[in-house]
Formats: C-alpha cells, structure tokens, sequence
C-alpha cells in the first residue's frame, strides 16, 4: 500500500489529477492544475473523460407537449394508386360547404327579405326555393311582403313553408300577398338560433367522421401490396385534413355565434 502510494505521487501532475477526477462527482467536470517548474511555467489542463446526461425537467417535458407535430405533405399523384387523396379532401370540403349553406338558409335574425330567400317549398314540380317562385320585399323592419302573383297556385304552400322554417314566423294571406310580420328578436330566440348552429355543426362533424373513416378502410385494402411505412404516413395525412376540417367548422360556428348573438 505504501509502495503504491509513493508510485502515485510520482505520477506526472496532470495525470495524478487526472485519474483522481476520476473518483470526483459527475458535476466536476473540468479539471485544471498549473504546474510550475523551476527554469519555464507550463500550464496542464486535464477535462474529464465522464460524459453528463441531461435530464429534461418537467417544466421542459410539459413545454414539449404543446408543441405541434410535423405536419405530413405527400404528393397525392403519388398514391393515387392506393387512394385518391384529392378525392377525399373535395368530400371534407363539401362538407364545410353543406354547414355554410345551412347556416345562411336557416339561422338568420329576419332583418331581411334574403332571410326568407332559401326557404323551400313543396311544389307539383318538386322543392323550389321561395324566390324562386315570389316577389320577396320589405315593407318596413317589421313587416315583410311575399307577391305569389306569378304562382298563385303556390300561395298555401309557400305559407306552410313559412310557417315551419324554424324561423318562428306567423304569415298572413291578402290574396296572392303573403304579409309575414317580423316579430321582435328576443335573446331567447338568439340563443335558440346558436344552439341549433350548434347542432349543425355536430351533424357536420358526423359526416366527417364518416368520410375519415371509409377513406381509412380504403387505405385498409391496400395494405398488403403497400409498405407500413407509406400506409402509416397517408393515414397521418387523412387524419391531418380531416383536424383540420375539424377546426374549419369550428371557425364558421364561431363566426355564426357571433353574429347571432350580436
């Protein structure tokens, strides 16, 4: 023991600390000692060869989280002989569309004659829309004018079209002129109108799971001649635009909910 004392302090300076580094904690991790001989001064720097882990701290984990993913962008020419991804983006937009159009047809606050644009009625030559059939006027805020002169024979239907768009509307008949008094717009019947938006909007996202889901099991058919690799990425990349449908209808809801409630 003593023998191997003395060998060690024998040991070049830099070395000795050196190998003592070795036994010191992680954290100590640059090492420097300045020897100094009698006739020059030369400085040793000795770093130690213990390499540090960082651990994350759940400040940084949790920050990590928030993060987005890497969105997906696959040339759809690509797979277009595994799916037809241009094919399943027009179905998700149709779908938006349809929630527009409802929502311009059915949730309006009657300030308009365009209010009643959209209403359909039953017809001996099917579903036509009010104007199509009508002079629709406004006579004064209050009080709108539907002239059934050019179709009389509509007159009873287009007032029981009316009278069950939802729109809580009371039409009266003065030959072929429909008088359809608008009644004050009460917060009640404002929140009514956002919960039936909110109903629409549900219905639409109904639709887009239903469009997600048969593009997926088209996807499922092809997985035997496809690796897992491509069919991994354009199931991300359906699930992406379908996301982003998603946050599509939530916008218009928002949009709608504002100007209903005013």
């Amino acid at each position: 023991m003593a023998l191997g004392l003395k060998c060690f302090r024998m040991v070049h300076p830099t070395f000795r600390n050196y190998l003592a580094a070795l036994t010191r904690p992680v954290s100590e991790v640059t090492l420097k000692t300045v020897s100094e001989r009698q006739h020059d001064h030369r400085q040793y720097t000795g770093f130690s060869a213990v390499s540090i882990r960082h651990f994350a701290t759940k400040k940084a984990k949790a920050k990590g989280k928030g993060q987005s993913q890497a969105r997906v962008n696959i040339n759809t020419a690509l797979v277009e002989d595994i799916i037809n991804l241009d094919e399943v983006d027009e179905e998700m937009k149709s779908v938006t569309e349809v929630l527009k159009d409802n929502f311009n047809k059915t949730l309006n606050i009657r300030t308009s004659p365009g209010s009643l644009d959209h209403i359909a009625v039953v017809t001996a030559d099917g579903k036509l829309a009010l104007n199509q059939i009508s002079q629709i006027s406004m006579k004064s805020p209050q009080l709108i004018l539907v002239n059934m002169a050019s179709f009389p024979e509509c007159t009873a239907a287009a007032i029981k079209a009316i009278r069950e768009s939802g729109m809580n509307l009371n039409p009266e008949l003065e030959g072929t002129l429909i008088r359809v008094p608008i009644p004050k717009v009460t917060r009640e019947h404002r929140e009514m109108l956002v919960k039936l938006a909110k109903q629409h909007t549900n219905k639409a996202k109904d639709s887009l799971r239903k469009v997600r889901t048969n593009a997926m099991n088209k996807l499922k058919k092809s997985k035997d001649k496809t690796s897992e690799d491509t069919i991994r990425l354009i199931e991300k990349q359906i699930s992406q635009m379908a996301d982003d449908t998603v946050a599509e209808l939530d916008r218009h809801l928002a949009v709608k909910t504002k100007e209903l409630l005013g």
